[in-house]
């Protein structure tokens, strides 16, 4: 019984460690101002900023139950065993041994997110897949891809939103960009940006030859705001087109996408999703912010890493993960070295070993 005590504070004790590491007591803090917030007279004069709140605070105060039932769990065992030992009652060691193991794999689980360490983990993500070389096989790649994110969301519980889809002239799609929303969700995704590589025998091919296709992935953090960014009218070239995706009569009539490009960067942004012609610009200046944001984090580091001497990556040459169909079955990370045979499950969502593999390896570098 006395061990097992032991065992039960050293649990606390890294329990304790995690919380601070996450910042628990600062997030009960925030949780509190946006209940303050949410209960003002005028809360929902601004429709917008009233749902954003509404969704950060459910999400907070989920997050915050999880840790403080955790942490009441282990104190009220914790104070069970020590009135056992101290009345010599050793005949509950079965039952406190199995709640303690149960304890103490909730930590285990949950532990996985100390590995989330970046500014923007907890944020929404805005995904984009452009299919690169191979022709119609590297489109066909391209919605291959757009089809596995998709499916990861949705086994996240995660809502999945496509801003903008190009499609093939043959087959597959030539770009897609989806917004995902989700705790935790570019925390996750941002461990897919980069080229992936597809090794099979193409489907387009009548001689039954092995191609390879690439197909790059852009993942960036929805930002409330982007910070310090200030786009001029005058560096913005917005065009309108008629949507291409189905969405009835009213979309497939009216010029209502908008394509903004960001002159002095040549950074193109589109949106197709809404009616209104506002409101698909409110988003794609959103998303062109978020991405300024990210290129000047970018250079920010680079710049860095010039001073310290290291070697800069190009992202496009940068191949982080191959798919390989034929000759054998095999998917490989290259960053992390983690791979598996079932690449069936891969392409259907299954990526959380991928990532969780680049995050320690990110957290331990």
């Amino acid at each position: 019984m006395e061990n097992l005590l032991k065992q039960i504070e050293e649990l606390r004790e890294r329990l304790m460690k995690i919380w601070d590491l996450l910042k628990i007591d600062k997030q009960i803090v925030e949780a509190k101002e946006l209940r303050l917030e949410s209960g003002k007279p005028n809360f929902w004069q601004d429709r917008e900023r009233a749902v954003e709140v509404g969704k950060r605070l459910e999400e907070a105060e989920k997050e915050i139950a999880k840790w403080e039932n955790l942490k009441r769990e282990i104190t009220e065992l914790e104070e069970l065993v020590a009135v056992a030992e101290k009345e010599g009652d050793a005949s509950m060691d079965e039952e406190t041994y199995e709640k303690y193991s149960e304890l103490k794999g909730k930590l285990d689980k949950f532990e996985f997110f100390v590995l989330f360490s970046g500014k923007y983990d907890q944020n929404n993500a805005v995904l984009s897949v452009h299919a690169g070389t191979g022709g119609v096989d590297a489109q066909d790649w391209a919605q291959i891809l757009e089809r596995m994110y998709l499916r990861f969301a949705e086994k996240m519980g995660w809502k999945a939103e496509i801003l903008e889809r190009t499609i093939g002239g043959e087959a597959g799609i030539k770009t897609v960009t989806i917004k995902i929303d989700g705790r935790w969700a570019y925390g996750y995704l941002r461990s897919e940006s980069g080229v992936h590589r597809l090794v099979r025998i193409s489907p387009f091919d009548a001689e039954a030859m092995r191609h390879t296709s690439f197909a790059l992935v852009e993942v960036i953090p929805e930002l409330p705001e982007a910070e310090g960014i200030e786009i001029r009218d005058e560096d913005l070239d917005i065009g309108t087109y008629r949507a291409s995706g189905a969405g009835g009569q009213y979309v497939n009539k009216t010029e209502s996408a908008i394509r903004i490009t960001h002159k002095p960067t040549g950074i193109t942004v589109a949106v197709q999703t809404e009616r209104s012609q506002h409101q698909n610009r409110e988003k794609a200046l959103k998303i062109l912010k978020s991405k300024l944001y990210k290129m000047r984090e970018e250079e920010r580091e680079r710049e860095e890493k010039k001073l310290r001497g290291e070697a800069q990556k190009a992202e496009w040459g940068k191949q982080i993960r191959s798919y390989v169909m034929q000759p054998y079955q095999m998917v490989k990370d290259h960053r992390t070295d983690y791979e598996t045979a079932d690449i069936k499950a891969v392409l259907d969502g299954e990526l959380e070993g991928f990532m969780e593999a680049y995050l320690r390896e990110t957290h331990n570098a």
